[in-house]
């Protein structure tokens, strides 16, 4: 049985700035996503299985789950017919990270999957409406809502906007602003295209980064290096922080009242950098 990835199965899934997506219904791809340098692996027993698939896919994934992998499943909305195997299903295997709730609406969607699921089950709602974004506060203080992700492809369906950052900047805001009211991690953006190339993955990552979302789906795991770049703290903010905390520890003076708050940001990217196996690259 293949063994998760050391770096990625010991950071917290607060922190997962990658989230890799797996197609639940191509169980030979599990291994390969397990291992690879994403923060966090998701099987996805929603978008990407037909229905004819489902309940192969579901047992696919109860079995990796029982045998000794570890990983987030989607599951399927709350007003699909699929939800209550799915659900059902999962609440028994041992390998179980947490799942990502389709098309979540309202905060009790929320919390009745959680109740379904073995208690502290983490949920994740992924936001892809736009009654879901006008919602987002609301799911964000639910019991069991563990993170916000933002689905861009249906809510840009859902609403008819284009891609452009600006189109969608009012949706990506409000999932940050939701997620801070409710205590939770940063937000969780939406992926780049599968075929998008690392020019591509870094701009989107940026845009993630200006936002405030901490977090971003990828569809392939030849994305999941360039996402963890982008959405790491940049040599420039590793060398501020390193001098400032230095000069610190060395007995500098606070000099103004941006001292502290400037103290605080760095060691935050500090303690990021840490986490992420970056502070003494």
């Amino acid at each position: 049985m293949p063994i998760r990835n050391h770096r990625a199965a010991a950071l917290p899934a607060k922190l997962s700035r990658s989230w890799l997506l797996i197609n639940a219904a191509h169980e030979e791809d599990f291994a390969p996503g397990l291992a690879s340098e994403a923060d966090s692996v998701i099987f996805d027993l929603e978008a990407s299985v037909p229905d004819d698939q489902k309940a192969a896919a579901r047992d696919s994934v109860a079995s990796a789950l029982d045998d000794g992998m570890t990983a987030w499943v989607r599951i399927s909305a709350t007003t699909s017919e699929h939800w209550e195997d799915d659900v059902a299903a999962l609440s028994r295997v041992r390998g179980l990270r947490g799942v990502m709730l389709a098309e979540t609406e309202a905060p009790e969607q929320v919390t009745y999957t959680a109740m379904r699921l073995r208690a502290g089950t983490p949920v994740i709602a992924l936001i892809e409406s736009a009654v879901g974004v006008e919602q987002a506060t609301s799911v964000a203080n639910a019991p069991g809502t563990f993170r916000l992700a933002f689905g861009t492809n249906d809510f840009r369906k859902d609403v008819g906007v284009s891609d452009d950052p600006t189109a969608l900047a009012y949706a990506r805001s409000k999932l940050v602003i939701a997620s801070r009211v409710g205590g939770l991690p940063g937000a969780i953006d939406g992926p780049a295209a599968p075929d998008a190339d690392e020019e591509t993955i870094a701009e989107a990552c940026r845009v993630t980064q200006a936002m405030g979302m901490t977090g971003k789906l990828s569809l392939d795991r030849a994305q999941v290096d360039s996402v963890n770049q982008g959405l790491s703290p940049s040599e420039e903010e590793l060398s501020w922080a390193r001098e400032l905390i230095d000069a610190h520890e060395k007995g500098a003076s606070i000099g103004d009242g941006s001292y502290l708050p400037r103290l605080a940001r760095a060691r935050k990217i500090a303690s990021l950098a840490d986490s992420y196996g970056l502070w003494n690259a």
